[in-house]
């Protein structure tokens, strides 16, 4: 295996991202931090020229994304939207599998820099986000698509959960229902929160009182939708309705019904955001909410690819998308 940037800054003692700076010759480096850097490139025979592409005048045209999933659907058709709009550009598509760790996060960041992308789009596992001051520092610009971090602002594309959430329970609601359960994501992601937040604002203006029993929290995989489904049903007095927070969960919520045979007029109804055609052939859905999930792919690399461009206006670029309520009769 070859000589790397990371040996490079083992060596030298500083980030992957300086030694770039340094050998993409780039200003505000300390001469005592460069000449570090040159000296172990010379000493451990690192090729330079392998950077060449990435000069301002020369750039690779290669973009990175940073996926929590690989084999998630959801996460790959946002990078299908990413890369629909890239081609047209002649970029092409690295896409980093994190196994939904912010280590990971920063490992991928740290190969991406050495790869010499353009720019990265970044779906965060977590509400952390400092590691990806990584990026910025080595002049790489970077964009959050479907969630953000707590804890470090940068250009966004998502989606207006609160408000989809907020319309699929009301539409329940207007339907006469009150007894409405929710099977929510991880608090710490935004995305989940947000749709808890619909959750609580469409009771508040319907008054209706929050039941702590029906509340409950999963991780956005099918095994916790199965197990949290579990014990709804298995409540003395289980909800009329249940409203499920992504398509993974929803998916693990109809396998538990299927594999129990509760058949649709005997189970809770459910509502979900995003859509799951099985559950409405089934006859289990009552409403779901429809992303635009390509788009938030296309948008994201739309405002990456200004930044490449040159756009270094300061404020954030946050853009929310529309969703849309499908109803189920």
């Amino acid at each position: 295996m070859g000589i790397t940037v990371k040996d490079v800054a083992g060596m030298a003692g500083v980030s992957t991202a300086t030694v770039s700076r340094v050998i993409n010759n780039e200003k505000g480096i300390r001469l005592s931090t460069r000449e570090k850097v040159l000296e172990a490139v010379k000493v451990s025979g690192y090729r330079v020229n392998t950077f060449a592409r990435s000069l301002k005048t020369n750039k690779s045209r290669t973009i990175g994304l940073i996926s929590p999933e690989i084999a998630n659907d959801f996460f790959m058709n946002i990078a299908r939207g990413v890369e629909g709009f890239l081609e047209r550009f002649g970029y092409s598509l690295i896409i980093c599998n994190t196994n939904e760790s912010a280590k990971e996060e920063l490992r991928r960041s740290e190969l991406l820099i050495e790869k010499n992308v353009d720019g990265v789009i970044i779906i965060p596992a977590t509400k952390r986000g400092t590691h990806f001051s990584l990026l910025r520092d080595a002049g790489i610009p970077f964009v959050f698509a479907d969630r953000l971090t707590s804890d470090y602002n940068g250009d966004a594309v998502l989606v207006d959960n609160q408000k989809g959430s907020f319309e699929a329970i009301s539409w329940l609601i207007e339907q006469g229902h009150s007894n409405i359960a929710f099977i929510g994501g991880s608090p710490e992601l935004s995305n989940a929160r947000e749709r808890y937040a619909g959750y609580l604002q469409a009771l508040e203006k319907y008054k209706i009182k929050k039941d702590e029993r029906l509340i409950l929290t999963g991780n956005f995989h099918v095994d916790s939708g199965y197990r949290l489904m579990e014990q709804l049903v298995g409540l003395n007095d289980p909800p009329e309705q249940v409203f499920i927070a992504n398509y993974f969960m929803h998916v693990g919520a109809i396998k538990y019904l299927i594999s129990n045979s509760l058949e649709p007029d005997v189970s809770p109804g459910i509502g979900s955001f995003d859509d799951l055609e099985l559950s409405s052939i089934l006859g289990y859905a009552s409403v779901s909410v429809a992303q635009p999930v390509e788009e938030i792919g296309s948008k994201a690399a739309e405002i990456l690819l200004s930044r490449i461009n040159g756009d270094v206006s300061p404020e954030n670029k946050i853009l929310r998308l529309h969703t849309k309520l499908r109803i189920s009769l």
